[in-house]
């Protein structure tokens, strides 16, 4: 792979150069010397929406950073009742280290370009780097806290409040170059289908819809095209989310 110099000095390959996870995820722990020694296993994988990108109980022989676009994770029961249980953005992590297969399935719920890892190159150099490995930890226990705050929402909040807040969760991470504290207005394509986000929230598709509507009637958001949203003001929404 080609490699270039940083504003370091240091020889760091292209590819991590433009990298969210470098900076935000993973990477960030690796030095240049260490990145180069993981650019030599990785390779970057583009994939159209609707793709299946791990399926459950599938064997583990790789990972992945999200480097753009956003993957739907999915359980399925026993009756093939789906339910959507989290979504990953650039630059999260998607698999489990050291995990023999894996639990859940995962698609990609728009375009997405992965950065694959083999399994053992990124375990072997876990046991190598504690502050990779503190970074995964870091990581895990952050979805951890992410997944407790939507139980909140899925348990006590209205079906308003559970789709506002579902936007704000959209536009607040599907741009990895963004602060989110530092967003007034955000405008961007609805990565899931009216029938995943009721999966996800808990509702029908009906009343996904009806609040989508509500929400459109008061001027929260905007809809262009049924599928790109813009949000004028990001404080308006984040106040309809309760």
């Amino acid at each position: 792979m080609t490699t270039r110099k940083d504003i370091h000095n240091s020889e760091i390959p292209v590819l991590c150069q433009s990298c969210e996870a470098r900076h935000r995820g993973i990477c960030g722990a690796l030095d240049a010397e260490q990145l180069i020694e993981l650019a030599r296993h990785t390779r970057q994988v583009k994939q159209q929406s609707g793709t299946e990108l791990v399926a459950d109980s599938e064997e583990v022989n790789s990972y992945a950073n999200v480097m753009q676009g956003v993957v739907k994770l999915t359980k399925m029961l026993s009756d093939g009742r789906q339910q959507v249980i989290g979504l990953q953005f650039a630059p999260d992590f998607l698999g489990r280290p050291f995990a023999p297969e894996s639990k859940m399935s995962a698609e990609a719920a728009s375009d997405v370009s992965l950065c694959k890892i083999p399994r053992k190159a990124l375990e072997s150099m876990m046991k190598q780097n504690p502050q990779l490995e503190h970074r995964l930890l870091m990581q895990t226990l952050k979805e951890l806290d992410e997944a407790r705050d939507w139980m909140v929402t899925l348990g006590r909040k209205t079906a308003a409040e559970k789709v506002a807040s579902f936007l704000y969760l959209i536009a607040t991470n599907i741009n990895p170059s963004l602060d989110p504290d530092e967003m007034t207005s955000a405008k961007f394509d609805l990565p899931l289908t009216r029938v995943d986000i009721a999966d996800f929230l808990g509702l029908t598709v009906e009343t996904v819809s009806r609040q989508l509507t509500k929400l459109r009637k008061d001027d929260v958001i905007q809809i262009e095209h049924n599928r790109t949203f813009i949000v004028p003001s990001m404080e308006r929404l984040e106040l309809r989310c309760g």
